[in-house]
């Protein structure tokens, strides 16, 4: 199973959207919350309004049948006995000197400006001083007097405050609570892409048997994992197919052009063949000795594709092999006026098999002395690479375009005429080998010159 980094997961799509439906949920319930807050508040506002518009409605009509003095009973009434909890009455005179009720002093600074003005009052409770807040409105009486009804909305606002804090917490609650849903969702999701990505390398690095996992929640990713692996069957039996036939091809080229080469050597041995037929046949041998050597080649392609399991597989000393590579080729580069060198740091190891890496390289160097003029120079390395062992081979030479390049390792691929350097079979089976490797071949520009850079798991040293 493939665990994604932490930041990695991050960065996944499942997580983006995951975190976006979170603020959404956020939004919802924020403006859910938000919005009756906000009506409950008008709710209580408008019957504390109610009540006290009702209050001095009724205190006006006392004033319109009895005057002054029937205003000041009522108001007496009413605090003494069935007035409502919380009320608060004055009548005071033009110059807001008290006449009657609750309040010993005028609340205001002269007229209040606002319709329902809001004031605190003390109060002597037990044990304690409080101050309450209270909401008014101020009426004028025809002959000049001032008369105030109002409310205390302590309780109204303790319960606005409880509202605000539960409004607060459910806020704060629906927002973990996505976040922690959407979190595991977009980790579940990112492990089971991680999963299929996983075999998906598996599979494209030579483990031709292995399948999507199916995790039976007969889900999309369920629906894709059996879709795929049905794929995935066909392909690997129209593999089979393909390589039994080719092996049968193979097979039965070989035998005829070893009976034509054995004939050919067997005419060219004879005394007294004449100069110019022994001319023909020469060349016609070198030309089934190439056709020999195409056929071997495109067999180890055809191996190295099939996705048959790697043989002789062990930690391989890729430092000691530069060494050896520098020690076989250094005499043909001489021959060619070629500078060939080596540069390995100690210590480099793959997993692999040693033939096949060897056979890379070889390639590789072929490649360079075929291209690069006399003079130049040809260079193979080994180094560590952030967890990866690093095969180099760079030249000096004519280079390759960079539009060449990518379809360098392809068989039977060649530059363009006044390119540079050529692909063919032996790149392709470079970057095969590479491949059966779970490695990559990559041709970068040396500056001039080409570089191949092949780029392989490390593995530790024998003594691991």
């Amino acid at each position: 199973m493939r665990w994604l980094p932490r930041r990695a997961l991050f960065q996944t799509t499942a997580f983006r959207m995951s975190m976006g439906y979170t603020l959404l949920v956020t939004i919802a319930v924020g403006v859910t919350l938000a919005t009756t807050y906000l009506l409950t508040q008008s709710i209580i506002r408008g019957n504390i309004d109610l009540i006290i518009d009702t209050e001095l409605n009724s205190l006006e009509d006392q004033y319109v049948l009895r005057g002054v003095p029937g205003v000041k009973d009522e108001i007496n009434v009413r605090i003494d006995s069935w007035g409502r909890i919380g009320a608060v009455y004055m009548l005071a005179s033009p110059t807001f000197a008290r006449l009657a009720g609750n309040v010993t002093n005028w609340p205001f600074d002269g007229v209040p400006r606002a319709r329902w003005p809001q004031f605190r009052i003390e109060s002597i409770e037990p044990g304690q001083n409080s101050v309450h807040p209270v909401r008014a409105a101020v009426r004028r009486l025809p002959n000049g007097d001032w008369l105030l009804v109002g409310t205390d909305v302590s309780q109204a606002e303790r319960y606005a405050h409880t509202f605000r804090t539960a409004t607060l917490w459910g806020m704060g609650l629906s927002i973990l609570v996505a976040a922690v849903a959407g979190f595991a969702f977009s980790f579940r999701l990112s492990r089971r892409v991680g999963d299929v990505t996983d075999t998906c390398v598996r599979i494209m690095s030579g483990e031709q048997g292995r399948r999507l996992p199916v995790a039976g929640t007969r889900d999309e990713f369920d629906a894709l994992a059996v879709s795929v692996n049905r794929v995935l069957d066909r392909l690997e039996e129209q593999t089979r197919t393909l390589r039994a036939t080719f092996d049968s091809v193979a097979h039965d080229l070989r035998a005829p052009l070893h009976r034509l080469r054995t004939r050919m050597d067997a005419v060219l041995r004879r005394q007294e063949l004449q100069a110019d037929i022994r001319e023909p046949v020469e060349s016609a041998l070198k030309e089934v000795d190439r056709l020999q050597r195409t056929l071997g080649t495109l067999l180890q392609i055809a191996l190295a594709e099939s996705g048959a399991p790697l043989a002789a597989v062990a930690p391989v000393d890729l430092s000691a092999l530069v060494a050896e590579m520098v020690e076989l080729f250094e005499p043909v580069a001489g021959d060619r006026s070629l500078v060939l060198t080596g540069h390995a740091e100690p210590g480099v190891f793959a997993e692999g098999n040693r033939q096949l890496l060897a056979q890379l390289l070889t390639n590789l160097v072929e490649n360079a002395l075929k291209f690069v003029p006399s003079g130049g120079r040809i260079e193979i390395g080994a180094q560590h690479q952030r967890g990866h062992a690093r095969l180099t081979v760079s030249d000096d030479g004519p280079g390759m375009p960079p539009e060449e390049r990518c379809r360098a390792g392809r068989p039977f691929a060649r530059v363009a005429p006044g390119g540079g350097q050529g692909g063919g079979l032996g790149l392709a089976l470079a970057s095969a080998i590479a491949r059966l490797h779970r490695g990559e071949l990559k041709l970068e520009d040396n500056a001039p010159g080409l570089r191949a850079v092949i780029d392989l798991p490390a593995a530790g040293g024998p003594a691991d």
